[in-house]
């Protein structure tokens, strides 16, 4: 008889209730010791029990779901404490068992994870967007605390995607939105690609249904013909391995569908551009073997010029390492080639937990367990300070990484998220790097701080001990770590210094206005307070001084400063978010309209100018950074913008008219109408034309696009 029959025959009625337990001994008797296995099976006894008569939507036994989350921990080679929390997690919550009890037949540390899972449970998400802000700290502090909570979490998560068909529609919608905004990207941040393919796939096949079917109905057409090629292709890389006396295991990687699906709506390409690309995984012994063969495999297939990534000597932020190249196969077919060792396989498949060794000495010498522990121990850092909605914003950085690698002078690589600028490096190096930089260098030449990183730019950081982080930064910094230590240093900056600061920089605002505090007086200051809902002129002043307000915009505030009086403005004024008492207009430049992304420029006599953040003109404000403005649009507005388009028609009698008419049926008025020029064939009409926001003017195009005898329509570009 073997262990796990000898085992099961132990259990009352196990026979009745075996739901993969069988297949869950089997797989933890190959790494786990015997009494280890035995305590794991007294925990399904009792969850057992606690579940006796509970059934779940599917129609089976309760206890098959905690089998399953364990068998999918025990694949991966977890602890027995982390296995048997898996059994119980669900205990606490949908049984009469309390954790009290746990603790006394478990012990502690089991008690913890399962009171942490069960904590897990009870928090809600809608969308990444809309995420619960405070509940999500508490996924990320738990996972801070017990990384094994997260785990637990991850595999009830995928088995419950699995039977995921039980459950009515709007239910299985929100559970599968839920699942590609939250889960994925952190089984994917933790390196778990086993967990993150099938949690995408499944969550992709119950949010879009008809898109799922339409790309696996291709897929499967497509199969017969790909199999017959990777066949070839195998046999033909193994063929060369094998001269050159190198054993290497060859396996022909498939797509899924989440991974198809993604790269043709980002990359707006039909189905046969990514269905065609084959992809192989070539797994050896050694890290010197790796690159040896992917000479080889080069010497085979020309490789595509600019397509290679080495991972091994700079691996990903979750730890994995390949050596990736695309090249030309066959009949100019795409191939793409991983080489990568079986360790290198195993964390590439289980990241953080490959080899979990979760009390062992060493583990700071596991590459995803110490990324892992570095990425939670940033998380500690962000949490102690700001709202939650600022962590939340932060963490979103790093569940959806797009990253860059630069150097140090020294050569020592730093990861960077794409878009990140000189401040975000500098804070990246040590935050006193970051408050006291001045200036910095990319290949040795001077650039301003704002600037934007490139793959494999040397960047150097230039401090001056007596320098303050500005709080203009904020605009501009990409990562959460600079964003944080920005604000951190803002706050503490919260003394009578910053009160002494805003003091000043306003009242000499109100002097170049031929003003002073003085002047204004108390009655009037303290009706600006309670406008701007303010306690008192301290608090005011330490905005000013801590740069959430702006002088400029206050002072003028502070003098019912308009420029020329026009009402419509003032109404203008109100669509626009942080510019209280200020005159606001609209740059004729880029015309931009609600939903644009847009900035503000303070200009002398004007007031606030608001321009689209695209606009070519902003090159010639960027010497004057101090009179940026951040802006936003109001939630709700209820008044028309002008914006321009530009209609390239052919030339018949009427069209015009037609076009004019069209754009008369969109709800749109059109102020001015202009040739910009004229052809044998086309000419070219400008429309500015009114319009209340983007999907306003967006209906417009589409209706006008869909003419016959338009060619071509657009909005004018800034």
């Amino acid at each position: 008889m073997d262990y796990a029959a000898t085992i099961l025959s132990k259990l009352p009625g196990a026979s009745k209730r075996d739901h993969g337990l069988r297949h869950l001994v089997d797989t933890l008797q190959t790494y786990l010791p015997k009494e280890q296995v035995a305590t794991v099976m007294r925990a399904y006894e009792f969850g057992a029990e606690a579940h006796d008569g509970q059934t779940r939507k599917t129609g089976e036994p309760y206890i098959s779901h905690p089998v399953a989350v364990a068998q999918s921990l025990a694949e991966m080679h977890l602890d027995s404490e982390a296995i048997m929390a898996a059994i119980l997690h669900d205990t606490v919550e949908d049984t009469e068992a309390s954790i009290t009890d746990i603790e006394k037949s478990f012990g502690t540390e089991v008690a913890l994870l399962v009171d942490g899972v069960s904590k897990l449970d009870q928090i809600q998400f809608r969308s990444q967007a809309e995420a619960q802000a405070e509940s999500f700290r508490k996924m990320m502090l738990a996972m801070i605390e017990d990384i094994r909570v997260i785990l637990v979490k991850l595999a009830d998560r995928l088995h419950n995607m699995k039977t995921l068909d039980a459950m009515p529609g709007g239910k299985r919608k929100r559970i599968a939105r839920e699942t590609l905004d939250i889960y994925a990207p952190i089984a994917n941040r933790l390196g778990i690609n086993r967990f993150k393919v099938e949690l995408e796939d499944l969550g992709f096949r119950n949010l879009y249904p008809m898109r799922y079917r339409v790309l696996d109905r291709a897929l499967k057409k497509s199969k017969g013909s790909q199999r017959q090629i990777v066949k070839r292709i195998s046999e033909e890389i193994g063929k060369t391995l094998a001269e050159e006396g190198i054993e290497g295991e060859i396996i022909g990687r498939e797509k899924h569908l989440y991974s198809i699906y993604r790269k043709m709506a980002e990359k707006k390409r039909m189905l046969s551009d990514i269905v065609d690309v084959y992809g192989f995984r070539i797994v050896v012994d050694d890290v010197s073997t790796c690159y040896k063969v992917l000479g080889l495999v080069h010497g085979l297939y020309k490789p595509v010029p600019g397509r290679f990534k080495d991972y091994i000597a700079i691996p990903r932020l979750n730890g994995y390492q390949s050596l990736h190249s695309t090249l030309f196969g066959p009949k100019g077919l795409p191939l793409e080639v991983q080489i990568r060792t079986r360790e290198m396989d195993r964390v590439a498949e289980s990241g953080v937990a490959s080899h979990w060794q979760y009390k062992a000495e060493d583990k700071v010498d596991a590459t995803p367990q110490r990324r892992a522990r570095q990425w939670l121990s940033r998380l500690a850092e962000l949490q102690q300070s700001g709202t939650s909605e600022e962590f939340l914003e932060s963490v979103k950085v790093d569940l959806f990484p797009d990253k860059i690698y630069v150097f140090t002078p020294k050569g020592d690589i730093m990861p960077l998220p794409k878009g990140s600028t000189t401040v975000d490096f500098a804070y990246a190096v040590h935050t006193d790097i970051g408050n006291r930089c001045v200036s910095a260098k990319v290949d040795r030449a001077l650039v301003p701080l704002r600037t934007n990183l490139n793959n494999g730019q040397t960047v150097e950081v230039i401090t001056s001990r007596g320098a303050k982080p500005n709080p203009n930064w904020l605009t501009f910094v990409r990562t959460a770590k600079a964003r944080t230590a920005i604000r951190n240093h803002m706050k503490k900056m919260r003394t009578a210094e910053s009160v002494d600061l805003g003091k000043r920089l306003l009242d000499r605002t109100l002097k170049d206005l031929g003003s002073s505090l003085r002047k204004v007086g108390k009655v009037r200051m303290k009706a600006a307070l309670e406008e701007l809902s303010l306690n008192d002129t301290s608090e005011l002043f330490e905005q000013l001084g801590l740069g959430e307000r702006l002088a400029p915009l206050t002072a003028r505030f502070l003098l019912g400063v308009d420029d020329d009086g026009n009402s419509e403005t003032n109404q203008a004024s109100l669509t626009i978010a942080g510019t209280e008492g200020m005159v606001v207009s609209y740059a004729k430049c880029c015309y931009p309209i609600p939903g644009d992304d847009v900035m503000g420029y303070l200009s002398s006599g004007r007031g606030v100018i608001i321009h689209r953040v695209s606009c070519g003109n902003l090159s010639n404000f960027r010497k004057h950074a101090e009179k940026w403005i951040a802006c936003s649009w109001e939630d709700s507005i209820d008044r028309e913008f002008s914006s321009q388009i530009q209609v390239d028609t052919f030339n018949k009698p009427g069209v015009l008219a037609e076009v004019a008419a069209t754009i008369g049926d969109c709800g749109s008025n059109i102020e001015q109408v202009e040739v910009l020029g004229r052809h044998e064939d086309c000419s070219m009409l400008s429309f500015l034309i009114q319009v209340k926001d983007r999907k306003h003017l967006a209906r417009i195009l589409r209706d006008v696009r869909k003419m016959p005898n338009v060619v071509r329509v657009a909005r004018d570009c800034a």
